[in-house]
């Protein structure tokens, strides 16, 4: 019985922009159904070795591409693992992945269709590339070891259908019912088999398993050749990459093979091809992608590279071979002594794995550090938010993740710095390499605690990622120099200290304060760090930040809430008013008020949170109107 049913919100417009031809390159159609075909005969094998009691015959695993020319027709064949019914519905029918909503938002704002090409390669949704030369597609799936089979077919517009078979071959056939070509709109004929040889030839020539072409030419062909196979010979060399030597792989080849690993669209931004020897013997074949996907952030994102055994596929996104804050590395690890049979959680303690981990990442470190300057901004611009991370939880490598920051500074308002370049620029006498944290440049540079810095030239580093909280409590070096908070603890740059006279003449107002303000803050002090704004408020040396403190309380955790410092700079009006106020009548009811006013005020200029703005607001209109 066959049901008609509705595609997710999101599919629809996916699809409506792939029939629209977004993508000037529409070849890539049968590059993604290949790849989709070659992720189906790998399970297959894979399961084939882990699931004794699955019946399957895996002598003759292919990829077979059927040429209908009278019908116009254009079908790609596997005979692997297959699709369930449940299958068909979530992979096909929905997009369930995260970051959908971001996707679709951004691809309504990019104006340009190479933006939104761009886009939708970044985000990997290969199959629904087939409506760019297909009016209509239909699927025939079983999945091994199920009796069933599932058709599906749509014409990419709001709906799909999609009925149960009695009988289906294993594996998976997608049929494309082809549009006519279209030269100016670069829709070629597809049901000519030298377009599609030259297209397997280009995009998928690496791929582990036979692709083989099945046409009215082919069988002609066979017809007349007597003693010929039955298989036709396959239009792929199907050698490995990463078996081959680098000097034989051409940048191009190894571009495409990116592709088909990480269903991504663009070239990546550096390859990394290397070999391991001795006690335990593997090969890499690394990529460094140009472009961050849409779930680098997110919980559920996939990380990890693919692991082979002896060229046998094992599994994805194996997390064992590449830390957290590298999984935007993407690639191929070919062990030659693990068992076929491996689990993740053994992988996880494999202490042969830890020492390959170990090997990789400094590889990668390394290449990074080696990239020219303007391709290195490309990738920190996309990846540095991750890379930062690895500051937290890679003791061994930190000081090679120091080196590779970029980070912005009072030196440019575009150009970000590295660490050794601030160092050269450090003035006579510096000691410190001073930093702020904040949500924003424009509230770390509007900040009272810049002032004294910025007055006397001192570069200050404007950290605005949320990871940037958590690093610099961790981090307290680099080359011998502190990283020193601009908003805590005590600062020496160089000026003299509060004369003791002036001290003194604050000191009963200072004391006051400090009582009246006692619920948030625990002391007044006079500041050094001020120059022209009233009031700031510091930490001390070793207390976390707000920022930190309303990050750990978002996680669940329970946190006492820190008291701060209330620092005033003693040559500004207010302050020096409010001292004569306190001096004439220190039980003067408005002066509870203004010291809330100051304190309110100084919480803002940091970019914090009023625990009553009703109440700041109120008191400071009175205040205004009483003024006038």
């Amino acid at each position: 019985m066959s049901e008609t049913l509705e595609f997710q919100a999101e599919t629809r417009q996916l699809l409506q922009l792939m029939v629209h031809s977004i993508y000037s390159n529409k070849d890539i159609f049968l590059r993604e159904l290949i790849s989709n075909a070659s992720d189906a005969l790998d399970k297959l094998r894979l399961e084939s070795l882990v699931n004794k009691e699955l019946d399957v015959d895996t002598s003759d695993l292919h990829i077979q591409l059927e040429i209908d020319k009278d019908q116009r027709t254009l079908t790609v064949r596997d005979n692997g693992i297959g699709m369930s019914h449940d299958d068909v519905v979530s992979l096909i029918g929905t997009i369930a992945k995260s970051g959908t909503a971001e996707l679709l938002k951004q691809l309504r704002e990019s104006a340009e269709q190479t933006q939104r090409a761009e886009l939708i390669g970044q985000f990997g949704v290969g199959f629904y590339s087939t409506f760019m030369v297909a009016d209509r597609v239909t699927l025939v799936t079983r999945r091994a070891g199920e009796s069933q089979g599932t058709r599906w077919e749509s014409a990419g517009e709001g709906t799909y259908e999609i009925e149960t078979l009695d009988e289906a071959p294993q594996g998976t056939a997608v049929t494309l019912h082809l549009k006519p070509e279209d030269s100016e709109d670069q829709l070629f004929d597809y049901t000519a088999e030298w377009k599609v040889r030259e297209i397997v030839k280009k995009y998928s020539d690496f791929i582990a398993w036979p692709i083989r072409l099945v046409s009215g030419e082919t069988k002609d062909e066979g017809e007349q050749k007597e003693g010929e196979q039955a298989a036709p010979a396959p239009l792929n060399s199907m050698k490995a990459l990463w078996a081959r030597p680098r000097s034989e792989v051409a940048q191009e080849e190894y571009n495409e093979f990116y592709k088909h690993v990480s269903h991504d669209w663009t070239d990546p931004l550096e390859t990394i091809h290397m070999k391991g020897e001795g006690t335990f013997e593997y090969e890499a074949l690394l990529f460094i992608p140009a472009r961050a996907p849409f779930d680098l952030f997110m919980r559920d994102g996939h990380r990890g590279v693919q692991l082979y055994v002896k060229r046998v596929f094992i599994m994805d996104d194996c997390e064992a071979l590449t830390p957290r804050y590298l999984r935007f590395v993407k690639g191929v690890v070919d062990a030659h002594d693990l068992s076929l049979n491996i689990s993740r959680e053994i992988l996880q303690q494999d202490r042969q794995i830890q020492v390959v981990q170990r090997r990789l990442v400094k590889k990668v470190l390394s290449t990074l550090k080696d990239l020219p300057a303007e391709r290195y901004a490309t990738f920190w611009n996309e990846f540095g938010r991750a890379l930062k991370e690895g500051l937290l939880d890679d003791a061994d490598n930190r000081e090679t993740l120091l080196d590779l920051l970029r980070l912005p500074s009072t030196h440019s308002p575009d150009e970000p710095t590295s660490l050794r370049d601030y160092v050269e620029r450090m003035k006579e006498g510096q000691t410190d390499i001073y930093f702020m944290t904040g949500e924003s440049r424009a509230t770390v540079e509007h900040s009272p605690h810049l002032e004294a810095f910025l007055a006397k030239g001192y570069e200050v580093l404007i950290l605005t990622d949320p990871v940037d909280e958590v690093w610099v409590e961790q981090v307290s070096q680099y080359d011998g120099k502190n990283l020193q908070s601009v908003a805590k603890g005590q600062v020496d740059l160089g000026a003299e200290d509060v004369p003791e006279e002036r001290t003194e003449e604050f000191a009963p107002l200072l004391s006051w304060l400090t009582t009246a303000l006692e619920a948030d803050v625990k002391e007044v002090r006079l500041s050094t760090r001020l120059t022209t704004s009233a009031a700031c408020i510091v930490g001390d040396a070793h207390d976390i930040t707000p920022t930190l403190e309303k990050m750990y309380r978002a996680m669940g955790q329970e946190m006492p809430h820190t008291k701060r410092i209330l620092e005033l700079n003693p040559g500004h009006p207010l302050v020096t008013g409010l001292r004569d106020a306190f001096t004439a009548d220190s039980t003067a009811p408005a002066l509870t008020e203004t010291a809330e006013l100051l304190y309110g005020m100084a919480l803002l200029a940091e970019g914090g949170e009023l625990a009553d703005p009703s109440r700041f607001t109120r008191l400071l209109a009175d205040r205004l109107a009483r003024s006038l």
